[in-house]
């Protein structure tokens, strides 16, 4: 079996104090009073924000959750994959990979670690070039190749059949490693999965309330919410100078995307997912010095011939979880891979693990059950 070798996380005690020397010394920015939201983060809230980051959160208590998870690390294809395998209570439950979104990292799945490792044996990725991952060491890392590498890691840990797990990003994966190795995966469950129409207008026609929503939603994003794409898939390295150097705008360009991707009904980024966890996930990135490598996560998707070409349809059952901000359609998903379960939620937004817990470890074992 080619090395997995146990890992822990422990930052030092100089680079926490780097931390908040950087945060005490921040040039903040002027702005235009009275814009809110509308136009990025508020300096206000921001300061706030890495005013608590800097004073009040905890890391050595998030290390310590974090490093409660026996964590690995594994090179494929010359790049360092972390992940932590959390082997089940019932030693005859289903392994099962979770692949994260970005700006997320595997810290966004600890609110539903002791509910899932009931029934299943987890194995939670840090993407290429996010945290642990990285930084990346080569070009290249597409949504396929990156699936290809996940199931290298379930090889790797003696795994011949298992499901998988994916959020937005993370979704594609997931879709991309059922297709690839149909008689390994047994099932795929995805929430903020995107989905796109076609140019055929029968893609339009006898939509739902439900889909119209949803396609206005994603025409919204595309119109008004896809700066960060534009700027990752194109200039990743130029952007990666200013976060890599300021943890205020690595926090800042971390917290707008929970701000916009969560349940609305949450008036701020905390009042959607636990203030420290936020921090946790920020300060991965941060410790890592991985804002480039994961930028360049989107350059390798606008560049890959491959990526928006038509793909032949997985066989392995897909499950889609719907929170109240997705924009996924039914007939669109099914090109994807034969839908078997759809649960549109109540509440919960792209980042359901950390948001709405219970909802997503129900609906994940509520599909794998079924299979």
């Amino acid at each position: 079996m080619t090395a997995i070798r146990p890992f822990r996380i422990d930052v030092s005690e100089s680079d926490l104090q780097d931390l908040r020397d950087r945060l005490a010394r921040t040039r903040w920015t002027p702005e235009i009073p009275g814009q809110g939201w509308q136009r990025g983060v508020p300096v206000d809230y921001l300061r706030g924000l890495a005013a608590y980051w800097a004073g009040e959160f905890d890391w050595r208590a998030a290390e310590a959750r974090l490093n409660a998870l026996p964590q690995f690390l594994t090179e494929i294809d010359g790049q360092t994959l972390h992940f932590a395998h959390v082997p089940s209570t019932d030693p005859a439950a289903t392994p099962l990979l979770i692949t994260h979104d970005w700006p997320a990292s595997f810290a966004v799945y600890l609110p539903v670690v002791e509910a899932l490792r009931e029934h299943f044996h987890l194995v939670l990725m840090s993407n290429p070039g996010v945290g642990y991952s990285g930084p990346l060491t080569t070009a290249g890392w597409t949504t396929a190749r990156t699936a290809a590498a996940f199931h290298e890691v379930m090889s790797r840990l003696g795994y011949e059949r298992y499901g998988v797990q994916g959020t937005g990003g993370g979704a594609a994966i997931a879709v991309e490693m059922g297709r690839q190795e149909p008689t390994k995966v047994i099932g795929v469950h995805v929430n903020g999965h995107i989905t796109f129409p076609s140019a055929d207008p029968a893609d339009f026609a006898d939509l739902t309330e439900g889909e119209q929503a949803r396609l206005g939603r994603l025409q919204e994003f595309r119109d008004d919410k896809m700066g960060f794409n534009a700027i990752q898939s194109t200039r990743p390295q130029t952007l990666a100078h200013g976060l890599h150097d300021s943890p205020a705008g690595q926090l800042a360009w971390i917290i707008e995307k929970f701000k916009e991707w969560t349940d609305p009904a949450a008036d701020l980024p905390e009042d959607a997912v636990d203030r420290d966890l936020l921090l946790t996930n920020v300060s991965l990135y941060w410790f890592t010095g991985t804002a480039g490598s994961s930028a360049n996560l989107y350059w390798e998707m606008a560049h890959d011939p491959t990526a928006w070409a038509p793909r032949p349809q997985s066989t392995v059952p897909l499950g889609v979880a719907l929170g109240v901000t997705d924009v996924t359609i039914r007939r669109f998903a099914e090109r994807d891979a034969p839908v078997t379960h759809w649960t549109e939620l109540p509440a919960g937004g792209n980042f359901l693990s950390a948001e709405q817990p219970k909802l997503f470890s129900d609906d994940v074992q509520t599909f794998f059950d079924s299979l």
